[in-house]
C-alpha cells in the first residue's frame, strides 16, 4: 500500500503547486484564452482528486468481490481499511457540499429573477425602476433567455455613448455563458481546498473578456475605460452605502482598477515568448499528470487487487504492497 499512498499524496498535493502556475499563466494570455487555462486546470485537477479518492475507497470493495477476506485483505494491507474510510467519509463530504453549492447558485438564479419582477423589457434588456446603480448579466432561467439586467440608476448615471459600452459588456457575458465558466470553478472548488483561488482569478478574467468585448463593439478603448470606470465606481458608492448588490458577474467584479489599466493599453495579442510557451507547457503536465495519476491509482489498485486473489487461490502471498 506504500506506492499507492505515495501517488495519492502526490495527487493530492499537485494542486497545491499548479493553481499558482495555472493563475501566472492566466496573466501572460489574453482573457478568453485566460479563461480556458483557469477553467481546464479546474476541472482536470478536481477529476484527478476526485479519481485518487475512489481508488482508495474501493480497495475493500474489490476485495469483497474478488472472494478475499475482510480480515486476510486487512493482515496483508493494514492501511486499506482505514484509509478506505477515509477516502469515503471526504468523497462523501466533498459531494454534499457539491450540492449544496449547486442548490445555492440555483436559489440565487431565483432571487436575482424574482428581483426583476417590476422591470420594463426590452429585447434582450430589463430595466429596473431602482435608485440603486447595478447592471449585471442574469442567465437564462427556466425557459427563459439570458437578459442583460440594468437599474434606472446605473443609465442615470452614465452618458449615451457610455451606456453602448455597459450593454456590450454585459451581453458578452451572455453571448459567451460565462456564468458556466464561473459556477465550474466554483464546483470545483468544493473538491480540493487549492482551488479556491481560481474562482476569483477567472471571474477577473471573464470580466476583462467582458471589457474587450465592449471595446471592440464600440471601436473606441479609451471611452470603453471610462464608462467602465464610472460605472463600476457608482456600484461600489453603492456597495459602500450598505446597499445590496448582485453576486452575479457584474461591471464591478474584480480589480476595476487593472481592468480599466488594460483597456487604456493596445489590444492584447498571445505572448510567443518562450518563457510563456515554458509556462504554458508546464501547467498542462502538472494538470494532466494530476488526472493520470488519479485514473492510475484506481486501475492499479484494481488490478492489483485481482492479482492478490489469484495468489490467494493458489497459496502465494502478494507481495509490493505491505
Amino acid at each position: 500500500m506504500t506506492l499507492a499512498l505515495a501517488v495519492v499524496v502526490l495527487t493530492l498535493a499537485l494542486p497545491w503547486g499548479a493553481v499558482p502556475a495555472a493563475r501566472r499563466l492566466a496573466g501572460l494570455l489574453p482573457p478568453r484564452e485566460a479563461c480556458a487555462a483557469l477553467t481546464g486546470a479546474a476541472l482536470l485537477l478536481a477529476g484527478g482528486t476526485v479519481a485518487a479518492l475512489i481508488g482508495l475507497l474501493h480497495v475493500p470493495f474489490l476485495a469483497s468481490l474478488e472472494r478475499i477476506p475482510l480480515s486476510h485483505a486487512a493482515a496483508e494491507w493494514p492501511a486499506a481499511v482505514p484509509v478506505a474510510a477515509v477516502a469515503g467519509a471526504v468523497l462523501a463530504f466533498q459531494a454534499v457540499l457539491l450540492v449544496r453549492r449547486w442548490y445555492e447558485r440555483r436559489s440565487l438564479l431565483a432571487r436575482a429573477w424574482a428581483s426583476t419582477g417590476g422591470a420594463v423589457p426590452d429585447g434582450d434588456l430589463l430595466v429596473v425602476p431602482d435608485a440603486e446603480p447595478q447592471a449585471f448579466a442574469l442567465p437564462g432561467w427556466r425557459g427563459r433567455g439570458g437578459r442583460v439586467v440594468v437599474t434606472t440608476g446605473m443609465l442615470k448615471t452614465l452618458g449615451p455613448a457610455e451606456r453602448e459600452v455597459l450593454l456590450g459588456h454585459e451581453r458578452a457575458h451572455l453571448t459567451g455563458r460565462h456564468h458556466l465558466w464561473s459556477v465550474t470553478a466554483y464546483l470545483a472548488a468544493a473538491v480540493h481546498p487549492a482551488l479556491r483561488s481560481l474562482r476569483p482569478a477567472l471571474d477577473f478574467h471573464l470580466e476583462r473578456w467582458a471589457d474587450e468585448s465592449a471595446a471592440s463593439w464600440v471601436g473606441d478603448r479609451r471611452l470603453a475605460a471610462t464608462a467602465i470606470a464610472r460605472a463600476a465606481l457608482a456600484a461600489a458608492s453603492a456597495e459602500k452605502a450598505g446597499k445590496s448588490r448582485s453576486p452575479l458577474l457584474s461591471v464591478n467584479t474584480g480589480p476595476v482598477p487593472q481592468r480599466v489599466e488594460a483597456l487604456l493599453r493596445p489590444v492584447p495579442v498571445r505572448p510567443r515568448a518562450r518563457r510563456t510557451q515554458a509556462a504554458a507547457a508546464g501547467l498542462m503536465t502538472a494538470v494532466t499528470v494530476s488526472a493520470l495519476l488519479g485514473l492510475g491509482l484506481a486501475y492499479g489498485l484494481h488490478e492489483y487487487v485481482e492479482c492478490a486473489a489469484r495468489d490467494l487461490l493458489c497459496g502465494c502471498r502478494p507481495i509490493g504492497w505491505v
